[in-house]
């Protein structure tokens, strides 16, 4: 059987000893050096390229300065800014690794993630400082930090400074430093931990080389036709790779303008586009329906937005957001922190519904397996998505401090993502669930996600999370539960979402089960926690359908 596949990734730099973000930097500097890069409108402040290359060597330099030694790890916690990114690019020059950690995070989750990488120096906003001297013992390692000032640095200065740290304000950073030479980075050196969201227990430390991290920000210039003309607005935290080189660094490879704001607001959504001129931005999870069931306005269609990168992409309103905004492309992957995009979408085409994309067999070999054996499943089954790279360097080094997890996933040389696909007789990939997601009824399996899309189709729902429940029956496997959160002023009645659902989601998933809730319970990282709600199960405030019957 002949798949189709996608091969349109033709790397910006050919040359694959260049796949560094100090040489990518140092390159445009030179060749458009007074084009604006970074663009920070909430800061009414630009950065071109030669202006982040002598700010990032600047930040470099105090690093080393300080007493870092090349592939020392740096935690920042930090809300969106310029200082962010001037701080992310700085780790690089000097060849330190960049530790971005959820602003969310403190107690356990922020011990934990900061004595893992054995952070050495940290750079925070003023408003975390508390949260560092909670966990003094997990932060032993750090010799000094450089706080933000967001309207209380120097009482965070102080506070850090009584309990025995070195402390000083960010802008530090950037004063000269005379006498400090700046490493040769090479691609194959650490450049990142970003860790995961620790849905299934404790977050890992994904160790992301300097080239992994440019050829991931290449598949996406590719994924959506970067060109240096174009503006790539990024609406979500710095700390996730969505944002930092699913956006940023791209526009960075393309020598491209990067436009950076503190958060996602849906009503807002059109208004930043059009005020910066933005020709690609991000969706992911939910915010393609958030941002659909705005008011709708005449001049909806008046910007200057060509592409969204929407993982997932909501199939079903693809089609009217594309004409209601005047939209050119809807473009998807398929990766992981771990391991890149092994599948991606090509550009302006057509999918069918569901589908994220086409194998890139030029840089990973990409199989379906079954989970207990490891043997290839047939096309049109399901199985655990496993991958391995072509090309050094493109994916994770491992997790960082924890080797047994790092054997565990690599297992038989292939990455198992332990996530649930099927693949067509064209080569398009759909994802099905996460396998410890995924609910069994009536001999039938069934896709949490695909249900949650169709519940989430209903305008009076602004979020929903499917679980399986044991079924009350004997070798009744599961029953389909469904927790949801009504839009703002909404009078949803259960039988209205039965309705809603029936001939939208095959008989035998529709779920029985109804919960209506004002939130669920989330990781920091804004992942749902399942886990939690399973342990719930069927309360007293539970619709059944069953009964209602």
């Amino acid at each position: 059987m002949t798949f189709r596949h996608y091969r349109d990734l033709d790397p910006t730099f050919a040359d694959r000893s260049q796949w560094a973000l100090p040489t990518v930097l140092r390159h445009h500097a030179a060749e458009r050096g007074d084009a604006i890069w970074l663009d920070a409108p909430e800061e009414g402040a630009t950065w071109t390229y030669a202006q982040m290359l002598a700010a990032g060597e600047a930040v470099g330099r105090s690093f080393l300065a300080a007493g870092a030694r090349q592939g020392d790890r740096v935690v920042l916690v930090a809300a969106n800014s310029s200082r962010f990114v001037r701080t992310w690019i700085g780790t690089a020059m000097a060849g330190l690794v960049e530790v971005p950690i959820n602003t969310a995070y403190e107690h356990d989750f922020l011990a934990h993630q900061v004595g893992t990488v054995e952070a050495r120096l940290a750079v925070i906003d003023d408003v975390f400082a508390e949260r560092f001297v909670a966990i003094a013992g997990a932060a032993k390692d750090i010799t000094k930090f450089w706080v933000i000032d967001t309207g209380s640095q120097d009482k965070a200065i102080a506070v850090l400074r009584e309990h025995g740290w070195q402390a000083a304000a960010w802008d530090e950073l950037e004063k000269p430093v005379e006498g400090v030479d700046l490493p040769v980075v090479r691609p194959q050196d650490l450049a990142s931990v970003l860790f995961t969201s620790g849905t299934t227990g404790p977050s890992k430390g994904v160790a992301m080389p300097h080239a992994q991290m440019y050829f991931f920000a290449d598949e996406c210039v590719s994924l959506v036709r970067l060109t240096a003309d174009d503006t790539w607005m990024a609406l979500t935290p710095l700390f996730h790779g969505n944002a930092q080189f699913m956006a940023a660094y791209p526009t960075l490879v393309a020598g491209a303008r990067f436009v950076v704001r503190s958060r996602f607001s849906a009503s807002r959504w059109i208004d930043q586009i059009r005020e910066s001129r933005v020709t690609v931005t991000n969706f992911i999870g939910v915010m393609m329906d958030f941002v659909w069931k705005q008011d709708r306005r005449e001049n909806d269609a008046d910007n200057p937005l060509r592409c969204v990168f929407a993982a997932p992409t909501a199939s079903s309103i693809v089609g009217p957001m594309k004409e209601r905004y005047g939209i050119e492309a809807f473009v998807e992957v398929f990766g992981l922190t771990e391991t890149s995009a092994p599948i991606i979408s090509p550009y302006g085409e057509d999918r069918p519904a569901g589908a994220a994309g086409l194998a890139a067999v030029d840089w990973f070999d990409v199989e379906l397996v079954n989970p207990e054996n490891d043997e290839p499943v047939a096309v049109g089954e399901v199985g655990e998505l496993v991958i391995r790279p072509k090309v050094p360097f493109i994916s994770s080094m491992g997790y960082f401090n924890m080797p047994d997890k790092t054997v565990e996933v690599w297992r038989n040389l292939w990455f198992h993502t332990g996530d649930a696909l099927r693949r067509d007789e064209d080569g398009w990939f759909y994802f099905v669930d996460r396998f410890k997601d995924a609910l069994r009824r009536r001999g039938e399996n069934i896709s949490s996600y695909e249900i949650e899309t169709s519940v989430l189709a209903h305008p009076g729902v602004v979020e929903t999370a499917v679980i399986a429940v044991p079924a009350s029956t004997e070798a009744g496997e599961d029953e389909v539960m469904a927790y949801v959160i009504l839009a703002e002023g909404a009078d949803l009645t259960p039988e209205e979402l039965w309705e809603h659902c029936d001939g939208r989601i095959p008989s035998f998933a529709v779920p029985r089960f109804l919960r209506f809730v004002d939130d669920l319970p989330k990781t920091p990282s804004q992942r749902v926690q399942k886990a939690k709600l399973r342990e719930l199960g069927v309360t007293e405030d539970t619709h059944d359908r069953a009964a209602a019957r």
